[in-house]
């Protein structure tokens, strides 16, 4: 391992009340993962609609999570900004609330040439301390981290240790791992049971906000090169991390925590709640993955 984040890791969604942060709810879902064992938390991410948080609502979700947390399991903040000032001075902030480390996503909209990403990402490197963890979703941002690239921002700047890889491929995955310079952590769910065996060292995952202890188990498990439990474990997380992505994330995850009366099905336009037929799907995913429902 080049850095410290190892095993599961939760992004969690923002709740809102009414158009503001739900604190409480909050409060509720930090909790919910880490007496279920999560290994750490992402706040503000892709799935905490970090892009419509204002710059002080973000920051302060960053805040009270590591507050929430107590020092019980690090928390990642994400500072994602096609915006290179405006991700380093997140980055800044973000140290200043006491976050363990910090989730940068490629710039989107802007697709910048591979160089422009080493700057972008070195400048931020720059602004903190922190371990960086890169983040590439070309999915969501339009524009692909290489892995010559990752190489190249890793053997510049130290406190890069890790990548978050999502909607590539598996082979991307091995291919980041043969670098031997940085960190592979998984960005899809549907990855873990193959990506782990692959070298990559945990996941930062939606499922798990979820089925937390179901997840940690499965990583947990993978890691130690335990396999004997891993289908089982599979067969009952698939249809959830299915219906989870049905729609854009977090639509479907916040129905589903709603279900278990844990957050407010609300999220901020221009992202709406789910159709019908995907509720239904996620009640039954719910099921089969045991999860008692308020």
């Amino acid at each position: 391992m080049k850095g410290p984040y190892r095993g599961s890791f939760t992004a969690l969604p923002t709740p809102f009340r009414d158009g503001a942060v739900d604190f409480a709810a909050l409060q509720r879902l930090v909790d919910f993962q880490l007496e279920n064992g999560t290994d750490g938390l992402v706040a503000a991410g892709s799935t905490g609609e970090g892009v419509t948080l204002a710059p002080h609502e973000r920051l302060a979700v960053i805040e009270f999570c590591v507050g929430a947390a107590r020092g019980r399991a690090p928390v990642i903040a994400g500072v994602g900004s096609s915006d290179t000032r405006v991700a380093c001075e997140l980055a800044r902030a973000a140290t200043r609330t006491g976050a363990h480390g910090l989730l940068v996503s490629t710039p989107a909209y802007n697709k910048p040439q591979q160089r422009g990403m080493v700057a972008h990402f070195g400048a931020v490197a720059r602004a903190s301390t922190l371990p960086v963890v890169l983040y590439n979703i070309p999915g969501r941002t339009g524009v692909d981290l290489l892995p010559a690239t990752v190489a190249t921002i890793s053997s510049e700047h130290a406190n890069v240790v890790a990548i978050k890889e999502a909607g590539t491929t598996l082979a991307r995955v091995k291919e980041l791992v043969a670098l031997g310079t940085i960190d592979v952590l998984l960005g899809e769910d549907s990855w873990i049971a193959d990506g782990i065996p692959l070298g990559a060292v945990g996941v930062i995952g939606v499922a798990s906000n979820v089925v937390p202890a179901l997840v940690k188990a499965l990583v947990q498990d993978l890691l130690r090169g335990n396999t004997r439990q891993a289908p089982a474990h599979v067969e009952r997380l698939a249809p959830l991390v299915a219906a989870l992505f049905v729609e854009p994330n977090p639509a479907p995850l916040k129905h589903a925590l709603a279900a278990m009366g844990l957050c407010r099905n609300e999220l901020r336009l221009p992202l709406v709640p789910v159709e019908s037929a995907t509720a239904e799907r996620l009640q039954s995913a719910l099921r089969v993955a045991g999860v008692t429902l308020a």
